[in-house]
């Protein structure tokens, strides 16, 4: 279970990193197409 959180955490952590330099690299570009492929691989990798 430790190993499980320890995943998740780096997973969390990861994908919030990505999102922060996508977001202020390209504010205005990201569109829902993109966001929501993002979104249902993080609940893939959450699974």
């Amino acid at each position: 279970m430790l190993v499980l959180n320890k995943t998740i955490a780096s997973l969390i952590g990861f994908g919030a990193g990505i999102a922060a330099t996508v977001y202020s690299q390209r504010q205005d570009y990201m569109d829902g197409k993109q966001w929501k492929r993002m979104r249902r691989k993080m609940k893939r990798a959450f699974r």
